[in-house]
């Protein structure tokens, strides 16, 4: 059961995954959470190496949709600019979201990944549905209540896969 919430893969930041890299693994699109995993969750717009980053996405021709859990006013502000689609009011871990972003991106899931920072919502929705998933380091260090709550347990999970040595990272 617990395996469930073991990423495929682990990052420092959004900024170590590469269009070369998820190519390398036959990946075409990603799913990615937005509040701390792209930017900070009291950030209302993306940063200048952000916006980067999704335009070195989009010229490798690798999909991006933003599936959040948080409501649509919040994510359309962040979403729209870029041009990025995005699904709010996600209800992640549940699988709904994650299969019509796939659905609308054309892909298949093993050509997709999903990106996120927490473990009980991103990394558990994600592989319940079938992708492969990776965990990155939240980018703020506050959270809100609900939160603050799942962190409490997904580091009592971490822990738990480090003394079975199934991760070698550290937060």
């Amino acid at each position: 059961m617990l395996k469930q919430f073991l990423p495929d893969q682990h990052a420092k930041s959004i900024f170590e995954i590469t269009p070369e890299v998820l190519k390398e693994k036959g990946i075409k699109g990603i799913i990615t959470d937005l509040d701390n995993t792209l930017v900070e969750w009291d950030r209302p717009n993306a940063t200048p190496r952000l916006i980067k980053w999704f335009e070195e996405m989009k010229h490798s021709n690798v999909k991006i949709t933003i599936v959040s859990n948080n409501n649509e006013d919040r994510v359309r502000s962040f979403s729209d600019p870029l041009n990025i689609p995005f699904i709010p009011a996600a209800r992640k871990p549940l699988g709904r979201a994650f299969n019509r972003a796939l659905m609308e991106m054309g892909l298949a899931k093993e050509e997709t990944v999903v990106i996120g920072d927490q473990l009980l919502t991103d990394v558990l929705g994600g592989n319940r549905s079938g992708f492969r998933t990776i965990l990155v380091v939240p980018v703020a260090q506050t959270d809100g209540f609900i939160t603050r709550f799942n962190r409490k347990v997904e580091r009592q999970i971490l822990n738990w896969f480090r003394k079975k040595g199934m991760i070698q990272w550290e937060d």
